[in-house]
């Protein structure tokens, strides 16, 4: 890992440890070809489903032609709801960043993804 790899890690945790707080269960960087976990809440255990997410949300690179759209805007985050928690992905470029979380108000997923988006826009 790089010294840019790294920071870019620290400053993507404490972006979303400030916007979510206690309710973040994982934060993982991603890229058409890799990805790398940066943080895993101590509570939870590292089962595979990171390799999982991270495959499935490669194919948001591929799609982000998709969603252009004037009366939309610009795409900025999706957002995958489950039973138990959400799953948000920030794409950039040619890299994203993916994070799990408990359940929270949806006002918090707008400025976890704007927090991460500005993030991936400087390490370009």
């Amino acid at each position: 890992m790089t010294a840019n790899d790294q920071e870019l890690d620290e400053e993507l945790l404490s972006a979303c440890r400030t916007t979510v707080g206690d309710e973040l269960r994982s934060l993982t960087y991603f890229t058409a070809d890799d990805h790398r976990l940066i943080y895993l809440r101590e509570d939870l255990e590292h089962d595979g489903s990171i390799e999982t997410f991270a495959a499935n949300e490669r194919m948001g690179f591929a799609s982000q032609g998709t969603y252009e759209d004037p009366e939309l805007g610009d795409y900025e985050a999706t957002v995958r709801v489950f039973e138990n928690g959400y799953l948000t992905r920030v794409i950039v470029g040619d890299h994203g960043a993916f994070i799990t979380t408990d359940e929270m108000k949806i006002e918090r997923f707008s400025e976890t993804a704007e927090s991460v988006e500005e993030i991936l826009a400087e390490f370009r």
